[in-house]
């Protein structure tokens, strides 16, 4: 063969190495830029994901915060009304305590009062003999009506008129000094009880009224929720209005900034 075949042959050979060399090594470069986009693309994801249950944590943490800051708002502003309808509750038990000083002014109202609070008494003890408390100042207002309260008693339980004995060693406490004053007082009424002390029939002014304040306390309470409620409902209206304006504030201020700068633009 000759020599110049042979360098033909070798020529054919090394380029068909060298041809089988680059198709080769791009076959490597594909598929090492394939695998380093695999691999990318694994570790992105992986990353995406701490990133996304990293923010799910935390916006876990604020939801919790936020129920927390809101229940405690709440508690807050319940704690804020009771104590509100507390104090007007007892502000209105004070101004009657204070109205149920007034009605021992009138003696003649006043008596016919006791007399009808003693024939009370008289009908819920039903004893023959009751021994009969009240104020110092109505000893002899309450003696005066004694009889009439008897008899009167005797007619509606069709008994004989009982035998009624005014302690004069225990009375009942005295009217207060002034409105300020937080002492035990008494603001009139009788108390009247058996002889041997087991059965007791209060019914002074003040224990009249603490009866008809329990009564009464569930409809106060109520009518207190309404107004407390219809209270925060205008609140929450005049909330609402001071917002729209100032929404409408801002989308005027925006709308004029956009103006200028599409004017600026433009020139």
């Amino acid at each position: 063969m000759k020599e110049a075949d042979v360098s033909k042959q070798i020529e054919q050979m090394v380029r068909f190495i060298r041809q089988e060399a680059e198709e080769k090594a791009n076959e490597i470069s594909v598929s090492a830029e394939e695998e380093f986009n695999i691999e990318k693309l694994k570790l992105v994801e992986a990353e995406k994901k701490k990133i996304r249950q990293e923010y799910e944590r935390k916006e876990k943490q604020v939801e919790v915060r936020r129920k927390i800051e809101y229940s405690m708002q709440l508690n807050a502003s319940r704690i804020k009304v009771l104590q509100a309808q507390d104090d007007l509750v007892n502000f209105m038990k004070d101004s009657a305590s204070r109205k149920l000083l007034q009605v021992s002014d009138d003696s003649k109202t006043y008596g016919m009062l006791l007399k009808n609070l003693t024939v009370q008494s008289l009908l819920r003890l039903k004893e023959p003999e009751v021994l009969l408390r009240c104020r110092k100042i109505d000893h002899e207002l309450v003696e005066s009506i004694l009889e009439e309260a008897k008899q009167e008693y005797a007619e509606i339980a069709e008994v004989h008129p009982p035998e009624i004995t005014i302690d004069e060693r225990v009375y009942l406490p005295p009217p207060p000094a002034d409105y300020e004053d937080h002492g035990l007082f008494c603001s009139g009424g009788v108390v009247l009880a058996s002889q041997d002390g087991r059965i007791v029939c209060e019914n002074t002014l003040d224990a009249r009224l603490d009866v008809v304040f329990r009564q009464k306390l569930p409809e106060s309470v109520c009518w207190l929720e309404f107004w407390c409620a219809m209270h925060l409902a205008f609140r929450w209206v005049c909330s609402l209005f001071v917002f729209i304006g100032s929404a409408l504030d801002m989308v005027s201020l925006i709308s004029d900034t956009g103006l200028f700068l599409l004017l600026k633009k433009i020139h």
